[in-house]
């Protein structure tokens, strides 16, 4: 009978293509079954007034940039952009900088009209909050720029997502093959002893 020869032991680096394929794979689904998502930025500019100087229209910029999101949910952004309080709070972002008076306010959506219509809304609400609070402060808020409707989604692009999800699945495979045991070859099975006087190769 005829005998079927042994099936070859996969090499020992499979788990790296493999985590490689299926994290490209994990990743260019998430991208496909994740909307895209929009941004866009609105700008305030803190200037001072007769009673200040600039340093102090830099402190406050750094100030309003913290509170952002509380002053607009307390004020009328909410009603100016027609989305409930929390909805701006998950969905604003603010920015300072260290050299300007500058604040830069984002607002992410699904629909680039809300996003622009949520960082106009917040700007506002902050300038307004700033001219009640002028005549303490020091310091006047004004909307340096308005946010634009975006034409094109800020999200991760479906092949971007792949390639992320590639690189992680082949890092995931290497640190496999890091943790993993090396495979120990099978050892040489010792040849018979000959009984003693017995003349090598065998009696004639």
């Amino acid at each position: 009978m005829r005998s079927h020869p042994a099936a070859r032991p996969l090499p020992r680096w499979w788990p790296l293509p493999v985590c490689a394929l299926l994290g490209a794979a994990a990743g260019g689904v998430y991208g496909l079954a994740r909307p895209a998502e929009y941004s866009a930025t609105s700008y305030v500019v803190v200037t001072p007034t007769g009673t200040s100087d600039p340093a102090t229209a830099l402190g406050f910029a750094q100030a309003y940039g913290r509170v952002a999101t509380q002053v607009a949910v307390v004020g009328d952004a909410q009603t100016w952009a027609g989305v409930p309080a929390d909805t701006i709070r998950r969905k604003v972002q603010t920015a300072t900088s260290p050299d300007a008076p500058m604040i830069a306010i984002t607002g992410t959506s699904e629909r680039p009209a809300e996003a622009a219509d949520i960082a106009n809304a917040v700007a506002r609400s902050l300038t307004v909050n700033g001219a009640h609070t002028e005549a303490s402060t020091g310091v006047r808020l004004v909307q340096f720029s308005r946010a634009a409707r975006p034409v094109d989604p800020s999200s991760a692009s479906p092949s971007l997502t792949t390639l992320v999800g590639g690189c992680a699945g082949g890092l995931t495979g290497g640190l496999v093959l890091l943790v993993r045991p090396a495979r120990r070859e099978p050892a040489p099975v010792p040849a018979p002893a000959l009984p003693v006087g017995a003349p090598y190769g065998g009696a004639r």
